[in-house]
C-alpha cells in the first residue's frame, strides 16, 4: 500500500464528503450509509475556512480519507476524521491524526480536543494513544422553533460596516478570552460570513457585548435543511450570566425564525451543568450523545460557571 498524507484539494471536496458520509453511516449501520447528515456539509465548509488544515489520505493515487483541524485561538480540535470502509484497520487514521496534531503545534494550541462516539471503546482507545482523555458527555440538543411575538433586537455581524466588524471581532475575542485564555472564534465568525452559511448574532447590554452566537442555517451549511445550528455561543460570565444565556437562546431562536428554519440545534457539554439545565427547562431534547476528549487532560473551559454552547464534531 502506497500511502501519502497531503492537503485536500478543492476539487476533491465532493469525494471527501461522500467518504465521510459513507464511513460514519456504515459505522452506525444506517440502511443507506450515505444518508448520514442529510444535506449538511462539513468537509467543504471547514476546508475553505483554512485550506492549510484540511488533510487528505491517498492510497495508490486514490483519495481514501480526510481530516480537518480547526483553530479557535488557543483551542483546537479536529474532525470529521473519516476513512473509506474498504481501508479500515490499515492504520490510515493515525496518520491523519498526526497531521492534525502537527498543525496544533504550529498554532501553539493550549487545549486540543475532539468529539467522538460515547459508546465506542475502539475510538476511545485510538485517541488515547495520542494523549486525548475522555471527559464529559456532550449532548446534541434540538427544539422546535416556536413562532411568537418577539420584541428582540437581532444584531447581526453581516449587517455591520467594516469598521464595526473589526471592533466586533475584538469584542468577541475579549469575551471568550475572559472565559478561557486565548479562546478566539474570529476564524469561525469570518468563515460563516464569507461562505454565507448563516450569521453571528450579538447580545448587547449596558457594558457592551454580553454574548454572541455563531449560527449555521439550512442546506449546504453544517446545519442542514430547516435547522438553525448554533456552532458556538457564549455569554459573559459572572453575575446575571444565567439571564444573559436565556437572552442569547431567545435571540438564536428568533434569528432561526427569521431564516424560516423549523428547528434549533446546539451542543452542550454536560460539565456546564447550569447551562444544560436551562436548556432542559426550555424544552430542548437530546438528539444524540458524544464524548469530548481533551489533550491534555484538563477541564479547559468545560466548567460549571461557563455558559457556552458548542460541540467538537
Amino acid at each position: 500500500m502506497n500511502l501519502s498524507i497531503r492537503l485536500l484539494r478543492e476539487d476533491e471536496f465532493p469525494t471527501a464528503e461522500h467518504i465521510f458520509r459513507l464511513a460514519f453511516g456504515t459505522f452506525i449501520a444506517l440502511p443507506q450509509p450515505t444518508d448520514f447528515c442529510g444535506d449538511a456539509n462539513y468537509v467543504q465548509t471547514r476546508s475553505l475556512a483554512d485550506p492549510t488544515a484540511a488533510f487528505a489520505a491517498e492510497v495508490d493515487g486514490k483519495l481514501v480519507g480526510s481530516n480537518i483541524a480547526v483553530c479557535w485561538g488557543s483551542v483546537g480540535f479536529f474532525g470529521p476524521l473519516s476513512v473509506h470502509p474498504n481501508f479500515w484497520g490499515q492504520g490510515i487514521a493515525k496518520y491523519l491524526i498526526e497531521s492534525a496534531i502537527d498543525r496544533f503545534s504550529e498554532w501553539d494550541i493550549r487545549q486540543a480536543g475532539l468529539f467522538t462516539f460515547s459508546n465506542s471503546p475502539k475510538h476511545h482507545g485510538l485517541y488515547q494513544k495520542f494523549g486525548f482523555y475522555p471527559r464529559f458527555l456532550t449532548f446534541m440538543m434540538v427544539k422546535s422553533i416556536q413562532s411568537a411575538d418577539r420584541d428582540l433586537p437581532i444584531i447581526k455581524y453581516s449587517e455591520l460596516n467594516p469598521e464595526e466588524r473589526s471592533n466586533c471581532l475584538k469584542e468577541c475575542c475579549e469575551l471568550t478570552d475572559s472565559i478561557y485564555e486565548g479562546l478566539d472564534l474570529s476564524r469561525e465568525i469570518v468563515a460563516v460570513h464569507s461562505q454565507n452559511l448563516g450569521d453571528t448574532v450579538l447580545l448587547q447590554d449596558d457594558k457592551g457585548l454580553a454574548g454572541f452566537a455563531v449560527c449555521h442555517c439550512g442546506a449546504g451549511s453544517e446545519a442542514g435543511s430547516n435547522v438553525c445550528y448554533v456552532k458556538f455561543g457564549a455569554v459573559r460570565s459572572g453575575m446575571n450570566a444565567v439571564e444573559r444565556f436565556e437572552q442569547l437562546l431567545d435571540i438564536c431562536e428568533a434569528f432561526g425564525e427569521t431564516q424560516k428554519m423549523l428547528l434549533i440545534r446546539a451542543g452542550i457539554n454536560t460539565s456546564r451543568d447550569a447551562a444544560y439545565m436551562r436548556m432542559l427547562d426550555r424544552d430542548f431534547r437530546t438528539e444524540s450523545t458524544g464524548i469530548a476528549m481533551h489533550r491534555p487532560n484538563d477541564v479547559g473551559y468545560c466548567r460549571s460557571d461557563v455558559f457556552v454552547l458548542d460541540d467538537w464534531r
